[in-house]
């Protein structure tokens, strides 16, 4: 069982995964995230349409009713970058036991205080996902939202999480397609026309095409079992999952052997 409080001292390591620019960026950005009508509003219907979709498939995927009230309810998870835990809360209430970790502290402080005002039965630890070898092989799910195009070195990363999931298990990537119209919404749009995102949240060259990413996390024993898109509609102010991949996108990966 992990406790509901798992933090422990951090530092960025010679070689780690993550990227000290990025994780004082997202620091900064903490206390915003969970401001209803705040900087992030949008990323809040962003992230429900996602993680609607993403209980759906998990339960479909594992085999539970997705009419059930709890439908994660024994599933083991970790959100590895859950930032100040707008995924790791929701999916917790729908009955899975989710440990979410992050680099930046800040982050993990305010995700911290904000289960303990709802009540969420969450844990959070800072850390990366190449420190937690103690927890290797021990979760159904790793998911990963909005992170890849942030790390310094992706495929350590990617290895880092497959290490961290039991045999059959499934691990979900969600991030930015790299191709012309992702930069034109993405950063054009979001970051400096709209003012969604601060600017230069995001560096289009690290952005990640759904075939390099599948072929990355290929080597581990993973196979990509669905990838749907996640896309913004400007009329009617709403965020879908349907089959354009060309911006944001979430890509399922199955774990085909054992360790």
């Amino acid at each position: 069982m992990l406790r509901k409080d798992q933090s422990r001292p951090f530092r960025v390591a010679t070689g780690s995964t993550a990227d000290p620019a990025e994780i004082a960026r997202f620091n900064a950005m903490a206390e915003e995230w969970w401001k209803p009508d705040g900087a992030f509003k949008l990323v809040h219907a962003f992230n429900d349409a996602r993680v609607e979709h993403i209980s759906e498939r998990l339960a479909a995927l594992f085999g539970r009713p997705a009419a059930q009230t709890r439908p994660l309810s024994g599933m083991k998870i970790i959100d590895v970058g859950c930032g100040p835990g707008l995924v790791s809360e929701s999916l917790s209430f729908q009955g899975a036991e989710v440990l979410g970790i992050d680099a930046a502290e800040r982050n993990v402080a305010v995700a911290q205080q904000h289960a303990r005002l709802t009540g969420a039965p969450v844990a959070y630890r800072h850390a990366l996902p190449d420190e937690c070898g103690d927890l290797a092989g021990t979760f159904d799910v790793v998911i990963s939202l909005e992170v890849v195009e942030h790390v310094a070195d992706r495929p350590q990363f990617l290895a880092a999480l497959t290490r961290l999931l039991k045999p059959g298990g499934v691990l979900v990537i969600g991030t930015l397609n790299r191709t012309l119209h992702s930069y034109i919404k993405a950063i054009i749009g979001a970051e400096y026309i709209l003012g969604w995102l601060p600017k230069g949240t995001h560096d289009w060259r690290k952005f990640v095409r759904p075939d390099e990413l599948a072929a990355e996390i290929a080597v581990h024993g993973l196979e990509v079992i669905e990838r749907n898109g996640v896309e913004f509609h400007m009329l009617t102010s709403r965020w879908t999952i349907g089959p354009n991949l060309s911006i944001n996108y979430l890509q399922f990966h199955r774990h085909m052997r054992s360790h």
